[in-house]
């Protein structure tokens, strides 16, 4: 029985990682496109009939195909295009069929089936093609046009936060579905049919979160930049990386997908701890995600990214970079002033206490006059530890050979 009602679904599309991220960002594009032009009965699908699909009381209207970085010749697409003509499932015959790229082709001319059904190629104003660097651009220019349709102002913060949570609920839908998948084993295409985005609760997000008001917004706005810094990375470096680079790459990606926004303050501080954030720089994700990738230790990718030797010490990776033996000092002094102004931090490196830098010539360590978690609220304590009553928290930066060391010692 469970056969035949399976069988009331189309096939999960399966896609490779860069055109998983970019269908994602393409759909919530093309669903606000729809938004703008007055149609609010409509329903966004992801991953089940197409890579994305769009449906109006329960059928459905178009079905979008996307492909990022595959080639720019057409021919590479031929199979692909041919699948996207395909009448099946709910991809009836007259339906709009819709081809998505991320790069220019040498050929976007409609694509007709060998049973006639058309395939076009979807325009991003003047062009066939949208690159993953510019999708955020386009969406952000479709959201100030449905403000201004209402008479609304707003600024370049407020479209910046719209674009942030519109995202985070696009991610937050294709997780959960992956999740029933992989916990509940239900069928992604099951899955997928259950899950569908209205356009109305697209709307809603727009219009009624105000991030002068919301307390999530700098945690949603640094998963944001970091989710994007990872994307144009792996978009970027994806076809020189070997098989081992990539895998670590594709798994810190998804545990960043995954965590919670509001544990990610807490890891975009771990990340570069001798610095309170306002926004994360390129060039600290660049360092971080480099060191994950290149360290010969699989990293256990639970709550903060992190490895454990055999005395379940824990060792944190970070973007501390200290070429030179100078820079031992200015990182001592950073770190402790740090922690001197953000309890949070100093709570977290209580847990946390070896960090590896992504670069630097030597193990050294910190000692703190911190004792416990709560000594930046307490005069008698820091009094105490003045005194040499108590003994300090130690903090121990541990170059990237020296974890390796350590961490294969078993």
């Amino acid at each position: 029985m469970s056969n035949d009602k399976d069988k009331n679904y189309p096939a999960t599309a399966v896609t490779t990682w860069s055109g998983y991220v970019y269908q994602g960002k393409i759909a919530l594009y093309h669903a606000l496109k729809l938004i703008d032009q007055g149609d609010l009965d409509f329903e966004l699908q992801l991953d089940s009939s197409d890579d994305f699909s769009i449906y109006k009381s329960g059928a459905l209207i178009s079905a979008h195909q996307v492909k990022a970085k595959i080639g720019i010749n057409r021919s590479v697409y031929a199979e692909a295009l041919e699948k996207s003509s395909a009448i099946e499932f709910d991809r009836a015959a007259g339906i709009l069929r819709y081809f998505h790229v991320s790069v220019q082709l040498d050929n976007t001319n409609d694509h007709t089936g060998t049973n006639g059904e058309t395939v076009q190629f979807y325009v991003y104003g003047k062009n066939k093609y949208c690159g993953l660097g510019e999708i955020e651009g386009l969406t952000k220019d479709i959201i100030g046009k449905i403000f201004a349709s209402r008479s609304k102002t707003v600024s370049d913060r407020f479209l910046n936060y719209n674009y942030c949570l519109l995202s985070e609920k696009i991610s937050t839908k294709a997780v959960e579905i992956h999740r029933i998948v992989q916990v509940d084993r239900k069928k992604a295409n099951q899955a997928a049919h259950e899950s569908r985005i209205s356009a109305q609760s697209l709307l809603d997000d727009i219009l009624n979160k105000n991030p002068y008001d919301d307390t999530d917004y700098y945690t949603a706005e640094l998963k944001a930049d970091l989710h994007n810094h990872l994307e144009n990375r792996l978009d970027q470096y994806l076809p020189g990386m070997n098989d081992e680079a990539y895998s670590r790459a594709r798994k810190l990606f998804e545990h960043i997908r995954t965590t919670d926004v509001k544990e990610m303050k807490a890891l975009c501080q771990l990340i570069k701890p001798s610095e309170r954030f306002s926004t994360i720089q390129k060039a600290d994700i660049r360092r971080y995600s480099e060191l994950v990738e290149a360290m010969s230790v699989e990293p256990i990718f639970k709550q903060f990214p992190h490895y454990l030797d055999n005395h379940k010490t824990f060792y944190l990776p970070t973007a501390l970079d200290l070429p030179l033996i100078d820079d031992h000092e200015g990182c001592t002094s950073d770190l402790l002033g740090e922690m001197e102004s953000n309890g949070d931090l100093l709570k977290l490196l209580f847990e946390y206490n070896h960090l590896i830098p992504c670069r630097s010539t030597k193990s050294f360590t910190i000692n703190t006059k911190y004792t416990n978690s709560d000594d930046l609220s307490n005069q008698d304590v820091k009094d105490r530890i003045d005194s040499n009553i108590t003994k300090s928290l130690c903090l121990s930066i541990v170059t990237k050979e020296d974890a390796e060391a350590r961490l294969n010692d078993k």
